[in-house]
This record gives structure tokens, C-alpha cells and sequence, in this order.
């Protein structure tokens, strides 16, 4: 059987892991994320709900990786962006008012 390499990715605001895997061509991201042992170091990631992509392009964990694919696993949003970018405007538009 035929083997790829590719890289399983998490990062929290202090600390990145990059782990680099030589895997079997069909193996799924859900088997690469397993295999990097990165769930035993990092107990909060819950494959159920966190989302994961390849190269920041979402995918399901039943994805099949192909040679060079670097599987990032996300960290749930702490806020909406999307309102986070209204409340600063909103900010800004009052700034340049009373500026």
C-alpha cells in the first residue's frame, strides 16, 4: 500500500503542535487526528465539536487525506466576529463625531 506524509495541527494562543505523520493513502482525518496522539495531549479538543480542515478549507473528520494535507484541527470562537466588527465600527463612527 502506498504511504503519504502529512502533518496533524493544533494551536492555542501560548502553544503550537505540528505533528508529522507517515500514513497509508487511505486514511481519514479522523484516523490522522487519532493516530498524532494529539487528543491524549490536549484533552479539551472534542472531535464531536470541534471543526478540523486541511490547509484552512473546512472538511469532515471522513475526509481522505492525499499526500502533503496538513489536518488542523480549530478551537471553538470565544466571540462572533461579525459582531465584534459592527461594535468596533459603531465605536469608530462615534470617535470621528466627537474627534
Amino acid at each position: 500500500m502506498e504511504t503519504i506524509h502529512i502533518e496533524v495541527a493544533y494551536a492555542k494562543p501560548d502553544t503550537q503542535v505540528i505533528v508529522p505523520l507517515a500514513l497509508p493513502s487511505d486514511t481519514i482525518v479522523e484516523q490522522a487526528i487519532e493516530i498524532s496522539g494529539i487528543l491524549k495531549e490536549f484533552k479539551e479538543i472534542e472531535l464531536g465539536k470541534n471543526k478540523v480542515g486541511i490547509f484552512s478549507k473546512p472538511c469532515t473528520l471522513k475526509t481522505t487525506l492525499r499526500e502533503g494535507d496538513r489536518v488542523e484541527i480549530y478551537r471553538p470562537l470565544i466571540a462572533d466576529p461579525k459582531k465584534i466588527r459592527k461594535q468596533r465600527a459603531a465605536q469608530g463612527k462615534r470617535m470621528k463625531k466627537g474627534g
